[in-house]
């Protein structure tokens, strides 16, 4: 049927009108989407090229070179040195047991490492290299380079490690360093990145670790390339990081080696102080290790060894040991009297080997007694009982008083590990921590340096500095830091009557050049070097009254740990103090027998700065310090050679 004129012009009037209107909506939709086209491509142009780049580009750390640490004299303690290692990436070594077959064959490859090694493989993704052998040596390297074509998948690196030339002589005061642990991270609250570098080495203890942050320095960044899996294709640019500060310790190398030495096997500590700046110019403990060992993880053998030794070589026994002081606490204690007003340096007391308090008999190390004793016999003869009347006559308080003044029972701020406050007891101490009251035999105790009284040696050195010379003189391990000298702190006069200070270093003056003195057998004889000092021996056993009875057990007939700690501490020289020293020799016996003689051969090596001549020694004691000047020489030889060979 045909349509009508009217309704084909109507058919097509609709049809023009739907195609206007469907033209018009494409034409809308197309300009919306070239003006969104336009917003992206210019107006977020920048934002659209910044995700971009990020996709394809990474940031990547670049850990720092650590901080050096060297003596006083600029010898050098810990430094870096270039390590080399191999490296093995899955994916491009296709069998990677026929390529680490093919590897053991030119490098000796420890077998625990391998195992890592696998180990982590599985962990990682597989274009992520994989240590498998650490520290090899340059021809390790080489080997591995000339054989790189049937070696797929394996690559060498260089990197930088800590290493410490001077091995067991700064053990306990360095530190060491190891690879970053769970346990470290947790010490931040938001670790920095540089922390998650593989393989990083942070301090763990010592110097090391207690200026981690100045020794760590800040790290570098470098770019690079990387593909849609994050595979690194190329390096595009790097910014090096700024290195740790260098510090420099106040201990001087060749003291701290003749200290060591001197010690050898035995079970004890050293310090020696500058009175004038309070500079520790040695502070060592023996036995000691190699810190080296912990760089890179010490082995669980090697561990093993060091923790089981009755000698305790992991201990840092300057700072961390706190030992009943003995006698030489009793300086303290007539220092507290004189200073209370309430006794004269002429009063005397009966001393007829023992004491009654309370119903109980104190005895005086000298079973017949000292008979009178005035404040110079008391400390020449060493005698008990002086001090026990002392400690009735002025009480505790008094006592706790003068000893922090002097430095004990405080924690002095070195940056060394685990630095003890030690112990100064009084009324409120044993109320909290005992729940009791403070009695007379307690102070009785105290007065000669035993009971709850507990010092470390660094606290006896500090108290022998203020003795000599009356300013609150605090101890210094940081010299410097960069170049800059780091403050003296202290100084300052500690109040005390001159005259009271006199009488005390008259009596320690007596110990050691008196004929009755406890110490005058390691008396020094050097005109002008003369010493004063004070010996200790401290109890470690209960001796009963049955024994005291048959007559008390020598030390030389006690099994080694029943034996009495051996101290001794002294300041020289006597008119012009310049060096303080502590001694302690644990299990030693007597302190005027064991602790004495190495007091005074350190002494006299820190005021001569090298061996000093033998006429400064007693004669009946020239052949023997002689030979022992001569092994200890050839000792320090062979470890220079050892060193020197290392390095």
């Amino acid at each position: 049927m045909r349509r009508s004129p009217r309704e084909t012009a109507e058919s097509a009037r609709r049809i023009s009108r739907r195609a206007l209107i469907l033209g018009g909506s494409q034409i809308a939709f197309a300009s919306v989407l070239g003006l969104r086209m336009r917003h992206m491509q210019v107006d977020q142009a920048d934002e659209f090229r910044l995700l971009a780049e990020e996709n394809r580009i990474n940031m990547r750390l670049i850990p720092p070179a650590r901080g050096r640490i060297f003596d006083r004299n600029g010898r050098v303690i810990a430094e870096n040195e270039p390590t080399y290692r191999i490296t093995i990436v899955r994916e491009d070594a296709g069998d990677v047991d026929d390529v680490i077959d093919r590897l053991s064959k030119l490098v000796a490859l420890d077998p625990d490492d391998v195992q890592g090694a696998r180990d982590e493989m599985k962990r990682t993704p597989p274009f992520i290299p994989v240590t498998i052998a650490d520290r090899v040596s340059w021809a390790d390297i080489s080997r591995v380079a000339v054989n790189a074509p049937a070696l797929p998948g394996v690559v060498t690196e260089v990197g930088l490690s800590r290493y410490y030339p001077q091995r067991e002589l700064y053990a306990h005061v360095a530190g060491y360093v190891g690879p970053v642990s769970e346990r470290d991270l947790k010490r931040y609250e938001d670790p920095p990145p540089v922390l998650r570098i593989p393989r990083f080495q942070i301090g763990k203890v010592g110097v090391e670790s207690n200026h981690e942050e100045i020794l760590r320095g800040s790290a570098g960044a470098k770019r690079v390339e990387v593909n849609a899996v994050g595979r690194v294709m190329r390096e595009l640019d790097r910014r090096e990081g700024e290195a740790g500060s260098d510090l420099q310790l106040t201990v001087d190398n060749r003291l701290q080696d003749y200290v060591q030495a001197r010690l050898g096997t035995e079970s004890a500590s050293v310090v020696v102080m500058d009175v004038e700046k309070g500079d520790l110019l040695a502070i060592a403990s023996a036995p000691s290790y190699d810190p080296n060992k912990f760089v890179r993880g010490i082995s669980t053998g090697d561990y093993g060894e060091l923790r089981d030794n009755d000698h305790r070589p992991l201990a840092s026994k300057t700072v961390q040991d706190a030992y009943p002081p003995g006698s030489t606490f009793k300086m303290v204690v007539v220092l507290a009297a004189l200073e209370s007003g309430m006794v004269s340096p002429d009063d005397t007391v009966w001393c007829p080997g023992h004491l009654e308090v309370g119903g109980r008999r104190f005895h005086c190390w000298k079973r017949r007694g000292h008979g009178y004793a005035d404040l110079e016999k008391s400390l020449r003869e060493s005698c008990d009982v002086y001090y026990y009347e002392m400690a009735m006559k002025i009480g505790i308080e008094r006592i706790a008083e003068m000893a922090r003044k002097l430095g004990l029972g405080v924690s002095h701020d070195i940056p060394m590990s685990a630095v003890t406050a030690g112990l100064m007891p009084d009324k409120g101490w044993k109320l909290r921590e005992r729940n009791a009251e403070w009695v007379i035999g307690d102070s009785v105790n105290a007065s000669i340096g035993q009971g709850f009284v507990l010092s470390s040696p660094l606290q006896l050195a500090v108290m022998t500095a203020r003795i000599a010379t009356g300013r609150e003189i605090m101890p210094r391990l940081l010299k410097s830091i960069d170049g800059v000298e780091t403050p003296i702190v202290g100084g300052e006069s500690l109040g005390l009557n001159e005259n009271n200070l006199r009488h005390v270093r008259r009596g320690m003056y007596a110990v050691s050049n008196d004929r009755r003195g406890t110490g005058y057998r390691s008396r020094v004889i050097a005109d002008g070097l003369r010493m004063a000092g004070k010996s200790g021996t401290s109890q470690v056993r209960n001796i009963t009254a049955a024994e005291r009875a048959r007559g008390v057990i020598s030390n030389a007939d006690l099994p080694s740990n029943r034996r009495d700690h051996a101290l001794w501490v002294n300041y020289a020289p006597f008119d012009a103090p310049k060096v303080a020293v502590a001694v302690v020799v644990e299990h030693g016996g007597g302190g005027s027998t064991v602790a004495a003689p190495i007091a005074r051969d350190v002494t006299l090596q820190a005021l001569y700065g090298e061996d000093p001549p033998l006429d400064a020694y007693p004669t009946s004691d020239r052949s023997r310090i002689e030979a022992q000047q001569d092994r200890i020489s050839r000792e320090r030889e062979e470890r220079e050679a050892q060193r020197s060979s290392r390095a």
